[in-house]
């Protein structure tokens, strides 16, 4: 806290005597206050028909099988006061009942709060404090960001969300950095007995409007300090829009954590991801997706088997934009595992193949 304190101070100590009266009003104009939404209703046909109705639970995103329901409902408030800003984001839907599950009920509904003030007057170091989105991985919570109606295993077996404090540079138009002390691994709340807080940075680089890598790392642990082991991990992907119509983005993610605390042997787990985009048109797209994700130790992705997590997959989409706000998308997924994991009737299977449709609105 006292860091955080004093890169404040700094900030407000370039509000200096000689700066413009207009670079003094900015800090003092009447704010803007935006609101927005998003709702995306789905409906899932998973041809393993598992009993309880739940695809597995190291999917958090359109979780439930044979059932129209709601994924992700969203409100927010977005305060712009050009040099402080704020954003509040509640939500409802099977993602935050399945992927804040861990968090105390009070916190499972927040989606965002955060806020914001810039450090020095021409805008390019921010310091963000609160809940707000991961800095790792390129796909969203919300489905219409992302090119792929599903999430990749990948990004939903790292965080959508943290909470802390983030420092932004923008050093120039192409460079953006960040540092980042949170409270642990996809945590609002830090885990019971643990007194160490994570870190986290961010490194991108944007050649041109069509062209970005980008480079994230976490520091830290989601163990209580008795039984403490550290976990490193890095996440990099690229996006590509290649022509026109032709987009690819290839991300890679590697994880280590100690296998005790003290020991200096570690635990790895390793995935990655292509996808392709074809635009036909402004209203019509399709993507496809391959995908490998491998944790032997079961670090992130725990089985009933406990017998290792190695995990290949398919899925091909096709999106139609009725209007600018609106986005219908229908996706076929196919999931195959070297072990047999995936609840079928009464037995378990090696495969999972999902139908999947959703209609998106954002206002």
């Amino acid at each position: 806290m006292k860091i955080l304190f004093g890169l404040i101070v700094f900030g407000l100590s370039c509000l200096s005597p000689s700066a413009s009266a207009q670079e003094k009003a900015a800090y003092f104009q009447k704010p803007t206050i935006a609101f927005s939404g998003f709702l995306d209703v789905y409906y899932g046909f998973d041809f393993n028909q598992p009993p309880d109705s739940h695809r597995p639970d190291f999917l958090f995103n359109h979780h439930r099988h044979n059932a129209v329901d709601i994924n992700l409902g969203l409100l927010q408030a977005h305060v712009d006061g050009g040099k402080y800003q704020a954003n509040l984001g509640l939500m409802v839907g099977t993602y935050p009942q399945q992927n804040l599950a861990h968090e105390p009920e009070w916190l499972r509904n927040i989606f965002a709060a955060n806020v914001g003030i810039a450090l020095i007057q021409d805008d390019r170091l921010w310091l963000d404090v609160g809940i707000f989105e991961s800095h790792i991985g390129f796909e969203s919570a919300l489905s219409a960001d992302n090119w792929t109606l599903t999430r990749s295993l990948v990004a939903e077996n790292s965080p959508y969300y943290l909470a802390g404090a983030k420092l932004t540079w923008n050093p120039s138009t192409q460079w953006q950095l960040a540092a980042l002390m949170v409270n642990g691994w996809q945590r609002i709340q830090r885990v019971s007995g643990s007194t160490l807080p994570s870190f986290g940075t961010q490194t991108t680089y944007t050649f041109s409007e069509n062209a970005r890598l980008n480079w994230s790392t976490f520091i830290g642990t989601d163990d209580p300090d008795k039984t403490r082991r550290m976990r490193y991990f890095s996440n990099s992907y690229g996006q590509f829009q290649l022509t026109e119509k032709i987009g690819l983005i290839a991300g890679i993610d590697v994880g280590f954590q100690q296998t005790a605390k003290g020991r200096s042997d570690h635990d790895v787990w390793f995935g990655t991801v292509l996808i392709a985009r074809y635009a036909f048109s402004k209203t019509w797209a399709m993507a496809v997706r391959g995908e490998y994700y491998r944790d032997n130790t079961e670090v992130i992705v725990t089985t009933e088997q406990m017998e290792g997590f190695e995990t290949a997959g398919f899925s091909a989409n096709i999106d139609y934009n009725a209007h600018k706000n609106v986005f219908c998308r229908l996706e076929i997924r196919w999931l195959k595992s070297s072990n047999a994991i995936f609840a079928k009737n009464t037995t378990m299977s090696h495969n999972n193949v999902l139908l999947i449709g959703s209609i998106a609105l954002r206002f």
